[in-house]
């Protein structure tokens, strides 16, 4: 890197987040947590099952851990369709380390672990499966050691230290009495004027509160192992941060005057949707919020500042401007906001300068899409990296950017969740793999040859930007046995449809049998070279 290069990264807002995570490339993967399965797990992934990860990242030299969003989602499998911007999901909580759980007297208790087990052979996430036998699980393991677990001095610390918690709580506790309905049709005592009742409605139903704040703090507990883990091993992990929150959350609810429900947001119509996109998620208010600071923005920072030593800030552009729908409109009949678009540039810098003030932590940047030309700019003022799709940088509508030339204020990979993956995108898009093909002066075949893979995937490790992150799922593809023989199978998420393999997908193999398997492991260190 060249001097002026250092200077620029050194002297920028994120200086001290540069200087603790270094100047030079780093690799890693992506994964929702979720999709992992262990001999350990009870269903779905869990924080623990990152622990042997770390182990393998750190053996391949690899030292990044990308997750996707790990927020509480409730019966959802999205985690973009967090019900908090703080809590983490419970459903991801390892059931065998939980604290006071005792061989002898717990047998109740284990063998309700052995039958979660038995989902773990399911091809796809039986999210809702899991979440609800967990929660039963939870309600007796509580009601157990409910007693131990309150006096843990940790406990009363975690409380103290987190006010988000009191209120999410409480709407957790009503939105069960409420049978899981939308906040918006409770009765009007539980949804307003809650700066006055808030006290009297949380000690009505303290007892019940407890239980879900206790269930965060073992999310939190296990999550500080794995960081701790993590920097022992020195990986970093990489958060995700949504800039934006269900309509049903407890984040709304709460703080009503936030947020302005009669629109909702979304994506224009463009070459991809012609139609737009409808996403639901409220307006947030940025001039209600400026006036405490933007604390509601600085409380989920600090609180995944716990865990995260990088972070990708989700639907970056939205900082700028926002996709507006009035509510029972289409996406096409919606409009930006600010609707001033010179509005957009002092926004976007405001907010971003607010994220790097709240937290030690380096954002990394979504920002796909219809890019506002401002957005950039200001990103690289700022020394945030932005995230180049290979596939997607182009300096013609048949030619490909050389990722060597990438600048290095970037991350660099092949596929998305959101996007097809290498094997989808190199059929169903015959004519621009073509392309690709030509241009890399490698032969085109139908199917994604596993040399053509390696070319590609060799090219994404080697492009000039600092950040090299990849879908594990892209490098599992490395040996065919490890991953689904129909490439459908290893598509995450298919954005703007509703789908029941959206948000499911599980890895074919184990976590023991990935990061047991040499010739994987051979794969992946000639990628480094």
């Amino acid at each position: 890197m060249t001097d002026s290069l250092e200077k620029h990264f050194l002297y920028s807002p994120l200086e001290t987040a540069w200087q603790r995570i270094g100047l030079f490339s780093h690799r890693g993967i992506n994964l929702p947590l979720s999709a992992l399965h262990s001999e350990n797990s009870t269903g779905i992934g869990d924080f623990f099952d990152l622990l042997p990860l770390i182990d393998w990242c750190a053996s391949l030299s690899m030292d990044v851990i990308q997750l996707l969003p790990l927020n509480d989602s409730g019966l959802d499998p999205s985690p973009y369709n967090a019900l908090s911007s703080c809590a983490l999901h419970p459903i991801y909580i390892c059931l065998q380390k939980l604290p006071f759980l005792m061989l002898n007297e717990d047998q109740d208790l284990l063998s309700r672990i052995e039958n979660l087990k038995k989902l773990n052979r399911s091809a796809r996430v039986c999210f809702q499966d899991v979440l609800l036998q967990k929660m039963d699980f939870f309600s007796l393991y509580f009601e157990k050691h409910e007693k131990e677990i309150l006096e843990i001095p940790a406990f009363s610390q975690f409380l103290l230290e987190n006010p988000w918690l009191r209120p999410y709580s409480l709407f957790k506790v009503l939105k069960e009495k409420n049978k899981g309905t939308l906040f918006s049709s409770w009765p009007q005592k539980w949804t307003q004027n809650l700066e006055s009742s808030f006290g009297a409605l949380f000690e009505e139903h303290q007892k019940q509160c407890l239980f879900h704040i206790a269930l965060q703090y073992l999310c939190f507990s296990q999550m500080q192992e794995v960081k701790k883990k993590s920097v022992e091993k020195k990986i970093h992990l990489k958060g995700d941060i949504p800039i934006l929150i269900s309509a049903d959350s407890a984040d709304v609810w709460f703080h009503q005057s936030c947020f302005d429900k009669n629109f909702a947001i979304g994506a224009p119509p463009d070459h991809y949707n012609q139609e737009g996109q409808y996403w639901g998620f409220p307006l947030p208010r940025w001039d209600i919020m400026r006036q405490d600071g933007f604390f509601w923005w600085k409380q989920r920072l600090q609180y995944a500042e716990n865990f995260y030593d990088l972070y990708r800030i989700d639907h970056v552009i939205g900082l700028f401007r926002l996709w507006t729908i009035p509510l029972g409109k289409q996406s096409k009949e919606g409009f930006f906001t600010p609707a001033d678009s010179s509005l957009w540039e002092p926004l976007g810098r405001e907010l971003l300068q607010t994220f790097i003030q709240a937290s030690n932590m380096l954002p990394i940047a979504e920002d796909l899409g219809m890019v506002p030309p401002m957005t950039r700019p200001v990103l690289e003022n700022l020394g945030i990296c932005g995230t180049k799709v290979m596939r997607w940088e182009k300096d013609a509508p048949n030619h490909f950017i050389d990722p060597k030339s990438y600048k290095p204020l970037s991350l660099t990979c092949v596929s998305t969740h959101d996007s097809t993956l290498l094997s989808q995108w190199w059929i169903e898009e015959e004519q621009e793999a073509k392309n690709y093909a030509e241009q890399e002066g490698i032969a085109y075949t139908h199917s994604l040859t596993q040399e053509q893979r390696r070319h590609i995937l060799k090219k994404s490790m080697h492009s000039g930007s600092l950040f090299h992150i990849n879908l594990l799922s892209e490098y599992l593809a490395l040996v065919p046995d490890l991953v689904h023989p129909n490439p459908q199978e290893e598509r995450i998420n298919i954005p703007g449809v509703v789908l029941s393999t959206n948000w499911t997908y599980k890895f074919r193999c184990s976590t023991e049998e990935m990061i047991s398997h040499s010739g994987l492991f051979e794969e992946m260190k000639n990628l480094l070279i």
